[in-house]
């Protein structure tokens, strides 16, 4: 309701709150394309290059629009910001884009220049003084300009050997917080609880007790993954990433491994039940092995006759315990 909201629309604005407005986006955005630079510099130096002279677009169109300020209204700027405005475009903070990856990144900057000139034309579009139409219309523009810029930066500071480097940067990174912690996970959760929930059907024949003891073994297995990756090592010096991201991966994966031989206890004839539960174990390790093959370069067959041979012998080692 608008008598309930504090923020003033666009169509309110005076001519000279429509230039402050620009002023102050326009210094948000460089300081946003500074923060993306700073934050890729070490990793990535030629998508921070890019995102410096982004910055520096933006440093100039303030610029001029400071300039254009002085000459139609003076020198004293009113304070006005996006979230004084409704309806006006926000932009992400920069801390919750920063985890997604250089490609989420870089299409989060070209949104951000299109966000302005959809907005400026919209705005233009409804306005009915001849001024500030053209006024808005030139910040389109300039928006517009923006994006060219964004793409010949890119185009300059990202040839083919730096686009191969940063993605293979990129990939390695993936790896080490995500791909590495969830596979071993994964190995822990699917080949550890192998013996003691196989242990329990083959002792007990009831589902009911196999399944509840096959959920703690994974939980809890998974709480103790989760909590030894992130307290092992915080990434400062090995470069591995977030040790909360890296626990999340590990313990997740690891009670999805036990979860994956469990569940299948839910059905209460115990032979059927089993039945699936091996098949699902055959699976389980199947996929560890592709994963090492595809992500860490081990070739398929080895990978999968290392993790088959291992697992069989876990497998074996509950029923045998299980059946004496």
């Amino acid at each position: 309701m608008r008598f309930l909201s504090y923020r003033k629309h666009f169509r309110d604005l005076s001519e000279q709150e429509v230039v402050a407005l620009a002023i102050s986006s326009e210094e948000d955005d460089a300081r946003i394309y500074r923060s993306y630079a700073e934050m890729l510099r070490a990793d990535f130096p030629a998508t921070a290059r890019m995102f410096d002279g982004m910055a520096a677009e933006e440093d100039e169109h303030r610029a001029r629009l400071i300039a254009l300020h002085e000459r139609r209204f003076g020198s004293v700027i009113p304070l006005i910001r996006r979230e004084h405005v409704a309806g006006y475009y926000a932009r992400r903070p920069v801390w919750l884009v920063e985890n997604l990856g250089i490609e989420r990144i870089r299409t989060e900057a070209a949104a951000m220049e299109r966000d302005a000139e959809r907005f400026y034309l919209a705005a233009a579009a409804r306005s009915t003084d001849a001024a500030t139409r053209k006024l808005l219309g030139d910040l389109a523009a300039a928006e517009a300009s923006h994006q060219a810029t964004a793409t010949e930066l890119e185009e300059a500071h990202l040839d083919e050997d730096s686009r191969a480097q940063e993605a293979a940067t990129s990939h390695r990174q993936f790896v080490l917080t995500w791909v590495q912690p969830g596979l071993a996970g994964l190995m822990d959760g699917s080949v550890s609880t192998l013996a003691p929930i196989f242990a329990t059907a083959f002792a007990t024949h009831d589902t009911w007790t196999t399944f509840l003891v096959g959920v703690a073994a994974s939980v809890g297995a998974g709480i103790s993954m989760g909590f030894t990756e992130a307290a092992s090592d915080d990434g400062e010096l090995s470069g591995r990433g977030s040790p909360v991201k890296r626990g999340m991966a590990s313990g997740v994966m690891t009670t999805l491994g036990g979860l994956g031989h469990a569940l299948p206890y839910l059905i209460p004839e115990f032979w059927t039940a089993t039945t699936i539960a091996i098949i699902i174990v055959f699976f389980e390790l199947w996929a560890i092995a592709w994963i090492q093959n595809r992500y860490m370069d081990t070739p398929f067959f080895r990978a999968a006759f290392q993790v088959v041979v291992g697992g069989a012998l876990v497998l074996a080692a509950g029923v045998l315990i299980g059946s004496g």
